[in-house]
């Protein structure tokens, strides 16, 4: 019996769940640290905002080029083993930044960060959707992507309260010790059984990155690439420069800024939990589009209508609360990802449909940087609600079994039953 064809969840499916979850966390928290670390470094550096933003989209231009080279590389080689790798590249790349004398090497070293980055969301969402069984794979996979606010939120804290103590440089060097969780990867967890069951599938798949644009996946593969594009968008061009946004534009101290980001958090914590258990419910889509439509009312409010909200604090604590909770949609990309691909090229979608959006951002960072911040967070609502409303372009996949048989699960055959 396969994993994913348990009835409830084992000991090692725990396992896996766990590690994955903390694995990105880690990685997460890597990613985003800069953004709250951006006056200090400008400071020492001597960057501009625009420079600043050249290291902040490099980043997410790379795990752009991450996600598919290390989805390729999991679909080839294993989910664990590829898993094991992108945790020693975003953990090198932490000590490089805290060796950072200029804007160059500062770049170089946030590339290598959103490549390892890019290729672990791959790799690790792949890695839980394939073991979990079918009717709780969202309420899991929901759970590993809590990982993401948990890792922000630590982020928060850390550029609030630790850097001025100990200073940015440090704060990035104690991140290398992230490497110690491979050696927890490679003795407890065994790889997918679903992964070592279709090992001809993987010698007949060779260029498993242009097989998405076959015409059995093309029509899909774009689909799902344009609501990560839209997903990616209303988050990055939110949660980058939101700190600096309550700083230089509302006023707040960046410690009073970086504990509304915390209560924030809290919201996308929250929201992402429960994003599991309302999309295995009643589906993927509506989840999708209620809380997409929670993420931009609160950005609605929080920019647009300030004035009507600021002499209120309940009201602001509220709003900056929905932007978390609508956040929470991110859960849904793991599972409805792997259940649209078949086994062979399903890293290889998920870490590309994901993370070439994420990629993307690299432009949404310069726009951001050349334009007023109030404006450029408000569109952020729009891309939100472009979210929700795509996301019905596509199947409702709740509940589908991941088979290792391709015609069956062929997204041509499964989008006809949906």
């Amino acid at each position: 019996m396969l994993l994913s064809e348990f009835a409830k969840p084992s000991k090692a499916h725990y396992k896996i769940l766990i590690v994955s979850w903390v694995g990105w966390l880690l990685g997460f928290y890597d990613l985003i640290l800069i953004a709250f670390l951006l006056v200090p470094i400008g400071k020492e550096l001597s960057l501009t905002k625009v420079q600043l933003s050249y290291a902040l989209g490099a980043s997410l231009a790379a795990t752009g080029v991450g996600g598919v080279a290390f989805g390729i590389l999991a679909d080839r080689y294993g989910r664990k083993r590829v898993f094991q790798w992108t945790i020693l590249t975003y953990s090198i790349a932490t000590l490089l930044t805290g060796l950072a004398g200029g804007l160059g090497m500062l770049v170089v070293s946030r590339v290598i960060a959103g490549f390892g980055v890019g290729g672990e969301w791959a790799a690790g969402q792949t890695y839980v959707s394939e073991t979990f069984p079918p009717n709780v794979r969202g309420r899991y996979c929901a759970f590993l992507q809590s990982g993401a606010p948990i890792g922000l939120t630590l982020a928060a804290l850390v550029g609030a309260f630790v850097e001025p103590a100990i200073g940015w440089r440090v704060c990035f060097l104690l991140s290398t010790f992230f490497v110690f969780l491979v050696i927890i990867v490679r003795r407890t967890l065994p790889e997918s059984d679903l992964w070592l069951q279709n090992g001809s599938l993987r010698i007949e798949s060779r260029n498993n990155f242009l097989e998405l644009f076959a015409k059995t996946y093309r029509r899909f593969f774009l689909l799902s690439l344009t609501l990560s594009i839209f997903d990616m968008s209303a988050y990055w061009m939110t949660f980058t420069w939101l700190p600096t946004y309550l700083n230089e534009v509302r006023h707040l101290s960046i410690t009073h800024s970086s504990l509304w980001i915390v209560w924030t958090q809290v919201g996308i914590l929250l929201g992402t939990l429960s994003f599991g258990f309302v999309a295995d419910a009643i589906g993927r889509r509506p989840a999708y589009s209620m809380y997409c439509a929670v993420m931009a009312l609160g950005l609605i409010m929080i920019t647009v209508m300030w004035g009507a909200i600021a002499a209120n604090p309940a009201y602001i604590l509220i709003f900056m609360f929905f932007v978390g909770f609508g956040t929470g949609n991110f859960a849904g990309f793991g599972p409805l990802f792997s259940e649209l691909f078949p086994t062979k090229i399903r890293s290889t979608a998920s870490g590309s449909a994901f993370n070439i959006a994420r990629g993307l951002q690299f432009f949404s960072q310069l726009v951001i940087a050349s334009i007023v911040l109030e404006t450029g967070i408000s569109i952020a609502a729009l891309f939100a609600l472009l979210t929700g409303a795509w996301i019905w372009t596509l199947p409702e996949t709740k509940g589908r079994k991941l088979d290792s048989l391709e015609p069956q699960d062929s997204p041509t055959v499964t989008a006809l039953s949906s």
